[in-house]
């Protein structure tokens, strides 16, 4: 890609993202993320190649679907009302509609189905975006207007998603897709959470993306997108294998891993709440996630291809790939379970 049109396409993406940040304004909400929307699908589509197009069709048409509702719910909450300001007085029929477009924007279950096949057509750097920066603008505006919405449909989507997450990577043998249902079960979790402790859903939101940015630079280091393909990454890095099984480990929730603390929090609050019965559905459904994630595990260090390599050792190969994202983001997703009091003083 031309560097003028990439770093076009990088400053309207922040832009965007930032605009919304910043905004009160429905219309100006609404501007930001359609520019956040616009930035990405150059990205998505610079492949050219079939199931690149078909998946930046899928995101579009969705995308444009969610921009649409919210445009909707902001100018009739304008009509009801009489005023364009997003954190003032939201009428309940204009703050479901909103609840339902978010849920579109970001993956939320039973509005799920374009994210699989999304990040099945893109690579693993612009998948890295999709599952992160763009989850950033949505979760700002829930963020402002928790105490608005239905914390009924909230807790409703949210265990959708968790159930629906860990049962749809089940059977996925590729690495995209199972990154996908990880993706929805962490946002039902954060969801859930949302109406009583914000503060908490921040906190998973940061982890989620420190985590997932680790994994997703892992296998793009070692370019592989299959569980197939996975299994020989021993043979070209050992230590890079080793992350990679303790990253997923801790997006499974593993401890002493960090991505124990969001989970270990989340049912912490829910239990002092009186959601005893949300609590133990979400922690038995995070079992389905964890077995899916322990298979790649398997996959990767107790697998070996059945083809001899025949070809020149690739650890000996020079990268020529940045390895400072990949250090920082994989130590900060195995290391910070410790450190969880100090970062729930920060966070209160």
């Amino acid at each position: 890609m031309n560097p003028l049109i990439l770093s076009i396409t990088i400053l309207s993406l922040g832009l965007g993202t930032m605009m919304t940040f910043i905004a009160s304004h429905w219309l100006l909400i609404w501007v930001g993320l359609e520019i956040n929307t616009m930035a990405i699908i150059p990205l998505m589509i610079y492949q050219h190649h079939p199931r690149a197009t078909e998946a930046t069709t899928k995101y579009f048409l969705t995308q444009a679907t969610a921009s649409a509702l919210l445009l909707f719910a902001g100018t009739m909450n304008a009509w009801l009302t009489g005023q364009w300001n997003i954190t003032e007085i939201i009428n309940p029929v204009s703050a479901t509609l909103l609840s339902i477009a978010l849920a579109l924007k970001i993956g939320l279950a039973p509005l799920h189905f374009w994210l699989p096949e999304v990040l099945q057509g893109l690579n693993l750097l612009t998948g890295l975006i999709l599952s992160t920066w763009q989850k950033l603008a949505p979760f700002a505006i829930m963020l402002q207007l928790y105490p608005l919405l239905n914390p009924t449909l909230l807790m409703i989507m949210g265990i959708l998603s968790i159930i629906i997450g860990g049962w749809g990577g089940l059977n996925q043998t590729q690495l995209r897709k199972i990154l996908a249902y990880s993706s929805i079960a962490h946002i039902g979790w954060m969801v859930i959470i949302l109406h009583y402790s914000p503060n908490l859903t921040l906190l998973n939101l940061i982890i989620y993306i420190i985590m997932t940015s680790s994994l997703f630079l892992l296998l793009n280091m070692n370019n592989t997108t299959k569980i197939n393909s996975i299994a020989i990454s021993s043979t070209k890095s050992p230590l890079l294998t080793i992350m990679t099984m303790l990253t997923l480990l801790s997006l499974g929730g593993l401890p002493p891993l960090t991505g124990f603390m969001p989970k270990w929090l989340i049912l912490q609050e829910m239990t002092k709440q009186n959601l005893s019965i949300p609590a133990t559905i979400m922690a038995l459904t995070a079992l389905l996630s964890l077995f899916f994630y322990l298979r790649l595990c398997y996959s990767i260090t107790l697998t070996l291809s059945p083809n001899p390599t025949t070809s020149s050792t690739s650890w000996r190969t020079k990268t020529f790939q940045p390895n400072l994202p990949l250090t920082s983001t994989t130590s900060l997703s195995l290391l910070l379970l410790p450190l969880t009091p100090m970062i729930l003083s920060l966070a209160t």
